[in-house]
């Protein structure tokens, strides 16, 4: 079974805001330093994946209707 691209999307979202919280926690614990920019970059990744994903269903959708 597929997984279309809108649920994939918010799944990156999810990832995304968990490897948010985590690098706020790690942060506020033990400052900066090479996790906590680890989990920042993972999140960013994450979070324009979701994007990326969610504008493709979106436009994969419009495109499919004409």
């Amino acid at each position: 079974m597929r997984r279309s691209p809108l649920f994939s999307g918010f799944i990156y979202f999810v990832l995304g805001a968990l490897f948010t919280y985590f690098a706020i926690d790690e942060v506020q614990q033990n400052g900066w330093g090479f996790l906590s920019y680890l989990l920042v970059i993972l999140a960013t990744f994450d979070f324009g994946a979701g994007f990326k994903m969610i504008a493709f269903h979106f436009k994969y959708k419009n495109q499919s209707k004409k």
